[in-house]
């Protein structure tokens, strides 16, 4: 027997927590497994509703990494497939939680819907209660909206979580608010290749990443500070996102100066954490004076 949740969870935010975290503290007082239910595309993906601007927080990986982390016992990856979206409310409930995976009981979000009949959470109790599952709201009620906790603004407001302010905040470099909302450090992942060498003329060597998942959203251009994971290992960091115009580079790039290090990573796994952003990307009228603004962004990065 299983309690299951069901969604796409980009970001697995604050929001998503409460969700997950009710969970699996009704799975385990009933002693039955906890089931998290996801989808892969993204739907956008599917149906190419502004699929060439679609940027995701998470990679696959990534998302049940964290919902792991959580506590989740199990996670199926579900298809998103234009028929798999055909499927009615009643269908879903009847033919994937209950016939597929033995579901007794799903844990219901604020302002959920579900099936092609965008069904609410009143409906999705009556059809759920025909094939004997509960319905167990997430919060105090179905229409309870989740802010992040310790963010003053967000909470003052009554502004409501979400994956796309997450994104928005991320695109304006705001890192803090991001994070506050996500509940963890934004970071990317991927690969080191190799660059122009430039950062090593003028004393600050990069690791030049290409990402794993390339629909992974990219903060805005700039200067970061960032927690980096190479080797196993844990170094702090800064980061340039942008093109380089000062060097006249065409096109984006993503390269971090690792601080205290200096051995050859190429064709390595690096990860990047963002702390905070620290200046806009600018083109400066000599490498000198770039080198002397980045010997200025490492001293703020290390304080």
């Amino acid at each position: 027997m299983a309690v299951a949740t069901t969604g796409f969870f980009d970001g697995v935010h604050t929001g998503h927590r409460q969700v997950i975290e009710k969970l699996v503290s009704t799975a385990r007082e009933r002693g039955d497994e906890s089931l998290v239910l996801t989808f892969w595309p993204h739907p956008r993906t599917v149906f190419q509703r502004d699929a060439r601007d679609l940027r995701l927080l998470n990679s696959l990986d990534e998302k049940k990494t964290i919902l792991s982390s959580l506590g989740v016992d199990r996670i199926e990856v579900l298809p998103f497939t234009k028929s798999f979206a055909a499927l009615t409310a009643q269908e879903y409930i009847r033919d994937i939680l209950v016939a597929r995976f033995g579901v007794t009981a799903m844990v219901v979000g604020y302002d959920n819907t579900l099936g092609s009949d965008v069904k609410g959470s009143d409906d999705i109790v009556s059809i759920a209660k025909a094939f004997d599952v509960e319905v167990v709201p997430a919060g105090i009620g179905y229409s309870e909206p989740v802010a992040t906790h310790g963010h003053k603004d967000i909470i003052s407001h009554g502004i409501k979580v979400s994956s796309t302010k997450i994104r928005k905040a991320l695109e304006a470099g705001e890192i803090e608010t991001a994070e506050q909302m996500l509940g963890y450090r934004y970071g990317l992942r991927g690969v080191v290749v190799a660059g122009n060498r430039m950062g090593r003329t003028i004393g600050f060597p990069t690791a030049n990443m290409q990402l794993y998942e390339p629909l992974k959203i990219v903060p805005c251009g700039g200067v970061y500070a960032v927690d980096v994971e190479v080797m196993g290992r844990q170094f702090r960091g800064m980061c340039n996102i942008g093109v380089r115009p000062t060097v006249g580079g065409t096109f984006r790039t993503i390269e971090t100066n690792i601080f205290d290090f200096d051995e050859d990573i190429y064709g390595l796994d690096l990860t990047i954490r963002f702390r905070r952003f620290l200046r806009p990307e600018q083109k400066f009228p000599s490498l000198e004076a770039l080198r002397d603004q980045l010997t200025l962004d490492r001293i703020a990065c290390k304080a």
